[in-house]
């Protein structure tokens, strides 16, 4: 396991410094120069001048790579150009709102997608399963943001239950849970739908292993082989793409945000971009790459616990 974890944090490193040098090359591919583009035609040349020095954009590449990874390793990703204020707090300050929101949704969609699938599974070509099957696709079929915007139609606009926009206090629990159950629900739709239907088929297949139909044989009750010898295995599938489901849903957790008006990364990148900031829109999408590559790390420690002859595999390279 330990050798393991090395290679995949040398792979996140890798990783990481390969989205550096694309976000670096970001400012280089937009047509024009990019600093007449953030201030305008009528900037004066001495003035460009200097906030090209500030972006360190009179640097070589490598070296703008180089300063980039320096300032990040350490905390700095850069001033705000509007603001002047550093872009970590603004990050900061925003980012437990989508982090709070991208774990929610998934958890979420875990409590009620591994249900259907193993209600699913347990009486597969009945009715039941060809509902659960429908209402599988449908949601899985709904994009992020329909969802959304018929939740604030509804529920918020029609009903008036719930808040339409804005993420509530932190500091005031109530409040800021009745400002997350719309969002986390639109978040959660689609992954409902997938969870439910890879679990039915993982189960399935399982259910139908050797060692299942000897314990069946054995006289063991239904209830035990699945719940106790065969889910255990059937979720081993569903663990795997549970961290790449955190990376989609912290990008599904963007324009969640821009629909509810919700502070975040999503809407921080947003009116960076309006605003051609570049230091915000780099530092932003390099949080969400860290993000991403450790909850996939997590998936992958995760099931490694669950099946040991993975870790039997990790050992045998060694």
């Amino acid at each position: 396991m330990g050798s393991y974890l090395v290679r995949r944090l040398g792979g996140a490193v890798l990783s990481l410094l390969l989205v550096t040098i694309a976000l670096t090359l970001l400012i280089h591919v937009v047509p024009g120069d990019p600093v007449v583009k953030i201030l305008g035609p009528r900037a004066t040349p001495e003035l460009i001048e200097s906030v090209r020095a500030e972006m360190d954009l009179d640097e070589p590449f490598p070296m703008q790579v180089w300063l980039f990874v320096q300032g990040a390793v350490q905390g700095d990703l850069g001033n705000d150009f509007t603001t002047r204020e550093p872009v970590t707090g603004q990050i900061l300050a925003v980012l437990p709102n989508t982090i709070i929101l991208a774990v929610t949704g998934l958890l979420l969609a875990t409590l009620i997608g591994i249900p259907l699938g193993v209600l699913a599974a347990t009486h597969a070509g009945s009715w039941l399963d060809r509902v659960t099957g429908a209402v599988s696709i449908a949601f899985t079929s709904l994009p992020t943001y329909v969802v959304g915007l018929l939740l604030l139609l509804l529920f918020a606009v029609r009903l008036d239950w719930l808040p339409a926009i804005g993420a509530g206090d932190l500091a005031d629990p109530v409040d800021y849970a009745r400002h997350l159950i719309l969002p986390v629900i639109a978040l959660a739709v689609g992954w409902i739908g997938y969870l439910a239907r890879l679990l039915r088929a993982s189960l399935l297949e399982v259910l139908n292993e050797n060692y299942v139909r000897t314990a069946r044989s054995w006289g063991v009750s239904e209830r035990i082989v699945v719940y106790r010898f065969a889910l255990k295995n059937a979720l081993i599938p569903t663990v795997a793409v549970l961290g790449v489901g955190l990376g989609y849903l912290m990008g599904g957790a963007i324009f969640v945000e821009l629909i509810f008006t919700r502070n975040g990364l999503g809407s921080l990148a947003q009116t960076a971009i309006e605003e051609r900031n570049y230091p915000v829109v780099r530092g932003t999408a390099l949080v969400i790459a860290v993000l991403f590559i450790a909850a996939n790390i997590l998936a992958d420690l995760s099931y490694r616990i669950l099946d040991p002859r993975i870790r039997l595999d990790d050992e045998e390279l060694v």
